[in-house]
């Protein structure tokens, strides 16, 4: 397995689902991980986990929609650790309605969270590892709809969206700087988040689940295992792509001829 021995990651919603599990996985590799997240308790369990590991890690209370915050956390990083090494931007928002039914303060709200909150991140992430000239990686967690659509999350497709391009953009103007960014689209997760937003009831579930050809859900370690290869020095030549795991979901289901089946 890759080390990431000696290095410092911030990882923003981190106290739960992904965000916990991705935290868990680089501590295990040996890295010490800074968690974001607006609720203070979920970071301290997570906090306590990776101790318990014999992992060094932090909580920073914050949201990601306040620079300043978000300023201060990475400074608070820097001070405990000496060092950061780059970031899974993870923290999201989410909920699905039908467009014209979508309020002023619900658009708002979620390209606030997830583009601008992304951004944040990443712009004072990267900013500290070019004033040091040290070289580092920075991944995105974003959504296959960014690029195929999907009725009822225009909200979220839309930031997303903006989160693809703006980590392609900088991968191409930040590589002279060492610094690599890439996307995770990860597909239907067993998460609680994930659950209450996107499948409320157990017959919403079993549809999302049948529109999966590998016929379950993304558990959240594979989803950390993944950020931990970007992050690594293994993708050490990987930027500005978009790694998809989502068990062939956005790959679609059979419209021509006779069913298919086994």
């Amino acid at each position: 397995m890759e080390s990431l021995q000696g290095r410092a990651y911030l990882v923003t919603g981190g106290g739960t689902g992904i965000g916990a599990a991705t935290a868990l996985r680089l501590a295990e590799q040996g890295a010490s991980v800074a968690v974001l997240g607006r609720r203070p308790e979920p970071l301290a369990k997570v906090v306590a986990a990776i101790e318990e590991l014999g992992g060094t890690a932090l909580a920073c209370p914050a949201d990601v929609r306040d620079p300043v915050a978000v300023e201060s956390c990475v400074d608070a990083v820097v001070e405990r650790f000496g060092r950061i090494d780059g970031l899974v931007s993870n923290a999201a928002g989410n909920f699905v309605t039908p467009a014209e039914r979508l309020s002023p303060n619900g658009w708002r709200a979620v390209v606030d969270i997830v583009l601008n909150g992304s951004w944040n991140c990443t712009s004072a992430v990267a900013r500290r590892l070019i004033e040091a000239e040290r070289p580092g990686a920075i991944v995105s967690v974003v959504a296959t709809y960014a690029w195929t659509g999907h009725p009822g999350t225009v909200h979220s497709a839309a930031a997303k969206a903006g989160v693809v391009a703006m980590s392609k953009t900088l991968a191409a103007e930040w590589a002279r700087y060492g610094i690599r960014l890439n996307c995770i689209a990860p597909g239907p997760t067993s998460t609680d988040g994930a659950g209450a937003a996107l499948w409320a009831s157990d017959s919403d579930k079993a549809r999302v689940l049948a529109s999966v050809p590998s016929g379950r859900f993304a558990t959240p370690d594979e989803v950390g295992d993944l950020a931990a290869f970007l992050l690594s020095d293994r993708a050490a030549y990987v930027t500005g792509t978009v790694l998809t795991a989502d068990g062939g979901q956005s790959l679609g289901q059979q419209i021509y001829g006779p069913p298919i089946t086994a």
